[in-house]
This record gives C-alpha cells, sequence and structure tokens, in this order.
C-alpha cells in the first residue's frame, strides 16, 4: 500500500487513546476519515481538529451512516472500539457478553456490511485492534483475553479466506498504551504492562509500517510477537512463567480468587 491519500476510512473508538491516533495519522496521509466513538463530543472533538467527520455511536452499527458520510463508500475499516473487562469464571454473564459483543461481534458485524462492496470491487481493508492479549494473555482479565483471542481468530479468518480476493486484515497487537484502559487496568495493568507501555503514535506508527509491507500481525510492541513464538514452541514453560507473574499478583493484592 504506497498511499492512502484520498482514502476513505472508518476509525471506531476514535474519541481518544488508539483510535484518536489513528484517525490523525490517516487524515495526515491525506485520507477523509470518519471519527466513530460512543462519546459523541470526543468525537466531534477529533473529527473537528482532523478536517473529518464525526460519525458518533455504536461501533456494531455504524458502518451504514459512516458510509453515506464519506459519499457512498468505505475503504479502510479500523474496529478500534473495545471494552477492557476484567474478571473470571465468577464474573456475571452480562460483563461476558459485553466483552464479546464489543470485542468480537462488533467486528463480524461491520464485516456482514462491507464484504458485498469490498468483494464487488476486489479491495478493502479491514484494521482490527486486537491487543496483545489475543496472541497471549492478560491476568486478571478473563473476558477480555477470551474475546480478544476471538478477535484474533475472526481477523485471521478473514484474511486466510479472501486475501486472493483483494481483502487486505492488519491486526494490530500492542502491549501496554498510555491510554484510560491501561489507567483503568489495576494492579495487573501496572505489574504487565506498564513498564513498556508507548504512546499511540507509536501503534499508528506500527500500522502503517505494517501496511506498507502487507503484514498481517501489527506488533508496536516486537517482543510480543517473540513471546508468542515462545507459547507455541514450550506451552507448558510459558504457562508456568504466567503462572509465576500471577502469584506476584496475589501477593500485592491484585487477584486473590
Amino acid at each position: 500500500m504506497e498511499t492512502v491519500e484520498g482514502a476513505r476510512v472508518v476509525v471506531t473508538g476514535g474519541g481518544g487513546g488508539i483510535g484518536a491516533a489513528l484517525a490523525r495519522r490517516f487524515a495526515a496521509e491525506g485520507a477523509r476519515v470518519a471519527v466513530n466513538d460512543l462519546d459523541a463530543a470526543k468525537a466531534a472533538a477529533v473529527a473537528a481538529e482532523i478536517d473529518g467527520i464525526a460519525v458518533p455511536g455504536d461501533a456494531s452499527a455504524t458502518v451504514e451512516d459512516a458510509r453515506a458520510a464519506l459519499g457512498g463508500r468505505v475503504d479502510v475499516y479500523c474496529a478500534n472500539a473495545g471494552v477492557g473487562t476484567g474478571g473470571d469464571p465468577m464474573t456475571d454473564d452480562a460483563a461476558w457478553q459485553t466483552a464479546w459483543d464489543v470485542n468480537v461481534m462488533a467486528h463480524v458485524r461491520a464485516c456482514r456490511a462491507l464484504l458485498p462492496e469490498w468483494l464487488e470491487r476486489g479491495a478493502g481493508r479491514f484494521v482490527p485492534t486486537v491487543s496483545a492479549a489475543g496472541l497471549l494473555t492478560m491476568l486478571g482479565a478473563a473476558p477480555y483475553s477470551v474475546t480478544k483471542h476471538g478477535a484474533l481468530a475472526f481477523a485471521e479468518w478473514l484474511s486466510l479466506t479472501y486475501r486472493h480476493r483483494g481483502v487486505r486484515v492488519h491486526a494490530i497487537c500492542p502491549q501496554g498504551v498510555r491510554t484510560d484502559m491501561l489507567a483503568a487496568s489495576g494492579e495487573a495493568g501496572r505489574l504487565m504492562l506498564a513498564p513498556d507501555a508507548i504512546e499511540p503514535e507509536a501503534v499508528a506508527d506500527a500500522l502503517f509500517a505494517a501496511m506498507a509491507e502487507d503484514r498481517f500481525l501489527v506488533l508496536p510492541h516486537p517482543e510480543a510477537g517473540r513471546y508468542a513464538q515462545a507459547r507455541a514452541a514450550d506451552p507448558d514453560r510459558w504457562l508456568a512463567t504466567m503462572n509465576h507473574y500471577q502469584q506476584e499478583l496475589e501477593t500485592r493484592g491484585g487477584s486473590t480468587r
């Protein structure tokens, strides 16, 4: 992908954090950007900053409104909206369902609306913000980890199914990023993510590098790729290492159940 100049781009969860950084970067590269966020004021503020279009509301139902706002076409869809649900098997069903709806089904619903157009013209780009939790896991956050695995699995399926028909998929898998979600991640975030946290703009840089190289995995923290390789090569050793971190977390009072 040599340029996004003139592309019509949608960024969900674009009112702050990674989403706002993606919106700003696409706009700086000459794209026309529709900024979606549940918080209408935040969406409007970012859209005004980049001369884009605010499309507030639920990310699961934003494609048609965004397409209309962009003049009838979507070239790149950044499925960035997510929910960082903590918890474990005892967490109530409603929290698990919210994580499933936002972190997985919003991607599925967007693709239902996008794929017919993309397949007809043989071009389209789907960019889900998955998280390194989808490659690895996240202590103290079973709903988040499980649904982010689902988001990665869906992204992989899209890529292997439609790649030859012009649809490109780039799964963004950062570790800690200095956003509100990191700030709300509690002791587990402070232990596992905060020490190596990066700015949201670095995530946008990593995405553009991956698009230029036509890479599926976007790894703003390259070590996440190495951890994933180690996990695949020796699952028991990886699980033992992560359990060591779990025990440390429990001594800090972050998780005792």
